[in-house]
């Protein structure tokens, strides 16, 4: 007979901490060399992307990038909202499609939360309890109603409390993740083992936790965008992606591997050269190996799509293209070229860049204003560059998907 205990109204069948062992494929195991390896190949790619690009094309390309995540994470979870359809429901402008524009009102959330982790407004820890908690409660809390009643194993109607643990049982596939009683002293394990990791072993972590968070399963529903959103924050903080680049890409792009992977890293430990805890070491460090590369690979993409040369020229073609068809003004070419080399520019010095009167020239930058492709704070303010879905398949090919 099971032995089940309430704590607190909540089930508990009393699970130990030794039951999510291995957390991370420990020093002397075969397999730490090749990931640590790994750690550090992401690390050093993603610190040099954001050293490679200047302060004024980081930001903007975060904003793209920040769509591009919740677009394949939601991808992942079956729900597709193309970012240009995120960017239009960011302005208010909404489908009347209700299905539609659910979505729509999802991945608003979702980049909502995924900024206030972008800019660091997270104060604790991202695998800390209270923070798991805060995340899913900000993403939650905005969602439509009929979004947090899903069907459990048994058919039942169960409800999605934004910010708290779950509080009965769930089975996810062939798993049975932990009793709701055993979730808070396994996360609480979690968090401070991982935060005693190193250097290297902290960017490892962040492949494990993964793993381990969704093991655990310790809300009703949404427990995948939010441990993807925690792996995100921990990425910023580690090995400072700076939001260049997204894994929630890569994972959607292999997204049959991924489900596989961390299905299989759900399995027991096969023996006693399998690690020393309840579950394989061996599975845990293929899935660890999945997602760095899955990363890494996404880091390399980012790269070679944003290389100053080469994304002048895609910007310069879009412009010359867009003026022959009279969708742009001339000189716009101008204006864009000198903000992707300085930055940014003041508007008070394209007249004379151009040639031409203070009036054409305001027209000129209101039609690029108009496109999305430039920014400003003001109508005084210095323009810069913005990188809005809408014109990504020009300057970012491959980036996101055809609509």
């Amino acid at each position: 007979m099971v032995n089940l205990t309430m704590a607190m109204g909540t089930a508990d069948r009393g699970e130990t901490c030794f039951s999510i062992e291995p957390l991370i494929p420990e020093e002397a195991s075969k397999h730490r060399s090749d990931l640590n390896d790994l750690a550090m190949e992401l690390s050093s790619a993603s610190r040099e992307l954001a050293v490679a690009l200047p302060e004024a094309i980081r930001a903007p390309l975060s904003c793209l990038v920040r769509s591009m995540e919740c677009h394949y994470s939601n991808v992942i979870e079956g729900h597709d909202t193309h970012p240009i359809d995120v960017e239009r429901a960011l302005r208010q402008d909404f489908s009347a499609d209700p299905v539609k524009r659910d979505l729509q009102i999802e991945a608003v959330s979702h980049i909502e939360v995924q900024k206030w982790l972008d800019e660091g407004e997270l104060e604790l820890d991202p695998l800390a309890p209270d923070a798991l908690r805060e995340i899913h409660l900000r993403f939650c809390q905005g969602l439509p109603e009929d979004m947090l009643v899903q069907t459990d194993h048994k058919g039942e109607l169960v409800r999605t409390v934004p910010g708290e643990f779950r509080s009965g049982f769930v089975q996810i596939g062939k798993h049975i993740p932990p009793s709701p009683g055993a979730v808070p002293r396994l996360l609480d394990h979690m968090h401070r083992m991982y935060g005693m990791q190193g250097k290297v072993g902290s960017v490892l972590a962040v492949a494990c936790a993964h793993h381990r968070l969704v093991w655990v399963h310790p809300f009703a529903d949404m427990n995948g965008r939010v441990s993807r959103m925690v792996a995100s924050a921990m990425l910023k903080d580690l090995v400072k992606s700076e939001g260049l680049w997204s894994a929630s890409r890569g994972l959607a792009r292999n997204a049959d591997e991924y489900r596989a992977r961390l299905a299989a890293a759900d399995d027991e430990r096969a023996g006693g050269a399998d690690g020393r805890g309840a579950l394989s070491e061996a599975r845990l460090a293929e899935f660890a190996r999945f997602f760095l590369n899955c990363c890494i690979d996404q880091v390399s993409f980012m790269a070679q799509l944003v290389r100053p040369a080469e994304l002048r020229d895609r910007v310069m073609a879009w412009a010359a293209a867009e003026e022959a068809r009279g969708t742009v003004l001339k000189g716009s070419d101008r204006v864009l070229r000198a903000i992707l080399m300085e930055g940014e520019l003041d508007r008070g010095a394209i007249p004379e860049m151009l040639g031409v009167s203070d009036r054409q020239a305001r027209k000129v930058t209101s039609n690029l204003l108009d496109l999305e492709a430039l920014s400003s704070d003001g109508p005084r303010s210095p323009l810069r560059m913005h990188f809005p879905a809408t014109l990504a398949s020009a300057w970012m090919p491959n980036l996101l998907p055809d609509r």
